[in-house]
This record gives structure tokens, C-alpha cells and sequence, in this order.
């Protein structure tokens, strides 16, 4: 039987344990760069397998969120190279998670004040971006109808992507995860209630709605190989005004088959029913659909191993390891205040709960400050 705790494979990259630290935004990085700060926190969570950092937007034009660190200039990738290195003295494993919101941000985060672009120029009904408000103090601000992008445009944000791509391995991260979850901008080309476009990235047909993603996908395995290449996704999410479509299934095993001819390292699967403090939270039959989605993706992923996130314990993802269904499993909000949770969960220690206060933005409390276990 594997062992959650056993050595795994990932397209070459020899992990420890089969323990994935999801990608969580902090917000804690006020010259949108990594520092000391970011290096330790990332550094105290090395003992998981494989580390997803938080979103790293790929340009300027494709961040929503104040105090991120980005990956598209020489000072963020010095910055992240404190991190990578510091994480790699110790034995971990990183990769970047690349980041472009489309039309959640805000002309406040973007430059010159322009209003941000997406697949369509339909607004994001009560979505919020971080960005300045009225005062041109921070905080949460609505955004705006965006741009739709034309379509000589979109080659530029692939470009933007496999540059993104370069950069994160000149950084020192092992490889990259390509955000395609969420509501954010690939999914605003996948779902064919938001995508209004006519031309070849349009709602008619599968292959135009998956066409942006699958360049996006081909440009940075051409840059930095798929081995180094995973994508992460969130079928029957409804973030950001995702609303279900019927085609959610067609759409995501077609993907999966896609993905699995590239062999790339993994599809990092989001369930967002495991997540009851998101908003839009999944309704019983769409719970019920992603389920049986889920149990069909790992025979078309091939070599391509599968990662699962969302409301995660070592009983359910010991035995849907067992099971065949996924190879890895992601805890996300669980590393914020346990540092030490392999070693929790490989125990049986109890975990320490995380103060939601503390979750965005701020200094060190919540952040780096939470303990190890000691015994009482």
C-alpha cells in the first residue's frame, strides 16, 4: 500500500513525502518583492513534499492584489531567489504558481490607472480586488467592466506567461504551476457563459474556449520543459461570477486528455466544496458532479500525476491514494499555523488553529511566528 509518507516521483523530481503545501496569497510582500520575511515563512514548510508559493503575477497587468510578490522584474526574481535557495538548503521542493486575474484588479493596481483585460468585457458581478480605494488608502475595491482583449493581444500575455516561466527557473524555483483556477483569466476564455468573444478564442466550440490555455501551456513547456510544468484548476467553482455551464465536464476531461499528452508534471485540482469560507460555496449536485469528474481525470493524465486541495485530512487522502484517484495531496490553510505538519500529521499530533485575522497582510503574527509542536 503507499505510504503517504513515502518518496514520490514527480516527472523526475524526487519528492519526500506525498504532502503538497497549497498556494496561499499572504500579502505580505509591501514592494510587491520577496524578502527575509518570505524566505522563512516558505523555509519553517519545507518538510512538505512539494511547495506551491503563493500566486506570483506574471506582469503587471495581471495582478488584482496589493503586496504580492510578482516574477517580471529583476528585483522580484532576486527576491525569490532568497526563498528558493533557503528552501533548498533544507531539502525542499518549490514551484512558482504564475498569476494573471484578467478582469479582477482594479485600474488602481494598474499601470497608468487602465482598466484591467479579460477574455470579455462582461464585469465581475461582487467580486473584490486589493487594490487603493477613493482615499488611496488599501483595501478592498470593486473592479471594474474590463477591456476584452483583442485578439493580436493575447500572443502577449502567452509570452508574458513562458517569460514568467524563464524567470521562475532563473529564480531558483524547481518548476512552475500555471494558475488556471479560481475564476481568474483562464477560465474567463473556458466558460462559455462569461467568454462573449468571436473569433478563434470564442465560446463556440471547445477547442476555441481551451485554445488560449493550451498555447499558454505549449509556450512555457517549450521554455522550461514539461517536467517542470504543472496547472492547477477548479471545475464546478463558482469564484468571481464562474457560473456552471453544461459543458464543465467535456470541457475539463478534454483538458486532462490535452494535458496528458504533454506529460506534464501534474493538474493541481481545487475542490472548492472543501472550502466553506469561500464565498459561492458548491451546491450538493455540483459536489456531487465534481466528484465523478474527479474519478475520471487520472486515466487520462497518463504519466501526469494528480494533485488534489480542499478540506484534506490524512484519512481521506490515505485512502483515495490507496484508491488510485489522486497521487498527491494539498493542504493549504493547515501549513498557516502548523509549520511542522508533516510531522503533525505523521504523528498524530493535534493541529494548531490559524487566526483568520492574521491571514492577509500585516508583519510576522500569523505568519511566521507559529510553533512547532512540543509535547505538553
Amino acid at each position: 500500500m503507499k505510504n503517504l509518507f513515502d518518496h514520490f516521483n514527480l516527472a523526475g523530481t524526487d519528492l519526500k513525502n506525498h504532502i503538497v503545501m497549497a498556494p496561499l496569497t499572504r500579502a505580505r510582500a509591501p514592494r510587491d518583492i520577496a524578502d527575509e520575511r518570505t524566505a522563512l515563512y516558505y523555509t519553517q514548510r519545507a518538510t512538505a513534499g512539494l511547495i506551491v508559493s503563493e500566486g506570483t503575477p506574471i506582469s503587471r497587468e495581471g495582478q488584482g492584489y496589493l503586496f504580492n510578490p510578482g516574477i517580471f522584474s529583476a528585483e522580484q526574481i532576486a527576491g525569490w531567489r532568497l526563498t528558493t535557495n533557503s528552501v533548498h538548503s533544507v531539502g525542499g521542493r518549490i514551484f512558482a504558481q504564475l498569476w494573471h486575474v484578467g478582469r479582477v484588479s482594479h485600474p488602481s493596481i494598474q499601470q497608468d490607472g487602465k482598466v484591467p483585460v479579460s477574455a470579455t468585457s462582461k464585469r465581475a458581478e461582487k467580486a473584490k480586488a486589493f487594490g487603493y480605494n477613493e482615499n488611496g488608502q488599501p483595501g478592498l475595491v470593486t473592479p471594474p467592466a474590463p477591456r476584452s482583449l483583442a485578439t493580436s493581444e493575447i500572443k502577449r500575455i502567452v509570452e508574458d506567461f513562458a517569460q514568467a516561466a524563464e524567470n521562475a527557473i532563473q529564480a531558483g524555483f524547481d518548476g512552475v504551476e500555471i494558475h488556471g483556477a479560481n475564476g481568474y483569466l483562464f477560465e474567463q476564455f473556458m466558460n462559455p457563459l462569461v467568454n462573449d468573444r468571436d473569433d478563434l478564442y470564442s465560446a463556440e466550440n471547445l477547442e476555441n474556449r481551451l485554445r488560449f490555455t493550451l498555447e499558454v501551456i505549449d509556450a512555457v513547456t517549450a521554455r522550461i520543459g514539461a517536467n517542470r510544468v504543472g496547472i492547477r484548476i477548479s471545475p464546478y467553482g463558482k469564484l468571481f461570477d464562474m457560473p456552471h455551464y453544461p459543458e464543465i465536464d467535456s470541457t475539463y476531461t478534454e483538458l486532462c486528455l490535452e494535458v496528458g499528452e504533454r506529460k506534464l508534471a501534474y493538474v493541481h485540482v481545487m475542490n472548492q466544496a472543501g472550502y466553506s469560507r469561500l464565498d459561492n460555496a458548491m451546491e450538493p449536485e455540483a459536489e456531487s458532479g465534481f466528484n465523478r469528474l474527479l474519478r475520471e481525470m487520472k486515466p487520462l493524465l497518463q504519466e501526469t500525476a494528480l494533485i488534489l486541495a480542499g478540506g484534506m485530512t490524512r484519512e481521506r487522502a490515505e485512502q483515495m491514494i490507496a484508491d488510485d484517484i489522486i497521487d498527491l495531496v494539498a493542504f493549504g490553510a493547515p501549513f498557516i499555523s502548523n509549520p511542522d505538519l508533516v510531522a503533525r500529521l505523521s504523528n498524530g499530533w493535534p493541529l494548531s488553529p490559524a487566526d483568520p485575522n492574521t491571514f492577509y497582510g500585516g508583519g510576522a503574527e500569523g505568519y511566521i511566528d507559529y510553533a512547532p509542536y512540543t509535547a505538553r
